[in-house]
């Protein structure tokens, strides 16, 4: 009988320890709209063709720092919209985007892509994909003890992709990719970030509407979920931090130079404390946030 009952005490001992996965810090990169491009915009502000110059700065930073990936929140390249300046032939816009990507991936370590509005000016979903070398524009991955998804919203309200369009400003996401949500996030149970590129916590005055369409639906989905801490967006190249029912929306500043030095996130992730550290450089803010998920 003794035995039994030392056995039962060591199982439960065992059941209550936390795995390596549970307990380890876990640090990422992240950018938003990098506006990849070669000439300017000048009525915008926006002086694109320093892109390399920029990414290089974020990219080196990051191979000494060393985190387990990176990460960049859409408008990765600019597209035709060029205000105040001949833009072009779009037809280079492919080799743009594929430059990028490749001082992009000279990070030592994964790097991933949120797809974003500019992103389909002068492209469809497919030759997004190819370019970058990506099997889907919604997916989601895993690193130690956090979950990650990545949220495409390039889509219109009557279901259709988004592509080749200047009314890329619009999201939406459509019953199936609400469908695969909620599958992805209700099979599993770490805490969750979303990072998606427009931002789920907007409300245009003007349009009347949100920025995705059915922004309210989806918070409510990672409400009820019960895992979901944060979601990153961009867009808006602006710093903007708002709690929604005990969720961090936390919008990024641009990469882009606007008159501003380079701008990114190095955001620590500790699952003891449960805590979010995002350090900013550049004109990037910095935050300290806290988080608590439902342990059932």
């Amino acid at each position: 009988m003794k035995r039994s009952i030392a056995v039962l005490v060591l199982l439960l001992t065992v059941s209550c320890v936390a795995t390596p996965a549970e307990t380890e810090v876990i640090r990422f990169g992240l950018i938003a709209d990098t506006h990849a491009h070669d000439v300017d915009s000048p009525l915008e502000g926006k002086w694109m063709s320093r892109t390399e110059e920029r990414l290089t700065t974020f990219i080196t930073a990051m191979n000494a720092w060393a985190p387990s990936f990176i990460i960049e929140l859409g408008d990765f390249v600019n597209g035709w919209v060029v205000l105040g300046a001949e833009p072009g032939d779009p037809a280079r816009i492919p080799d743009i985007l594929a430059w990028a990507n490749a001082l992009y991936n000279q990070f030592d370590g994964p790097a991933y892509h949120v797809i974003g509005n500019h992103d389909v000016y002068n492209l469809d979903k497919p030759q997004y994909l190819e370019i970058l070398g990506m099997d889907a524009t919604s997916y989601s991955f895993d690193v130690g003890g956090y979950h990650f998804v990545v949220l495409d919203v390039q889509v219109a309200e009557d279901g259709s992709d988004l592509a080749h369009t200047y009314t890329g400003v619009a999201g939406f996401v459509t019953e199936a990719g609400l469908d695969w949500l909620r599958a992805d996030l209700a099979a599993t149970q770490m805490p969750t970030i979303v990072c998606v590129h427009q931002p789920l916590d907007d409300f245009i005055e003007e349009w009347g509407r949100a920025t995705v369409s059915n922004q309210d639906e989806l918070q409510q989905l990672f409400v009820s979920d019960g895992d979901v801490i944060a979601v990153f967006q961009g867009h808006e190249h602006d710093n903007i931090h708002n709690v929604i029912e005990g969720i961090h929306y936390v919008t990024f500043e641009a990469m882009v130079d606007q008159d501003t030095p380079p701008t990114w996130a190095q955001i620590t992730l500790d699952p003891v404390s449960q805590t979010i550290v995002i350090e900013g450089f550049g004109v990037q803010e910095s935050y300290s946030l806290s988080y608590s998920i439902d342990e059932e």
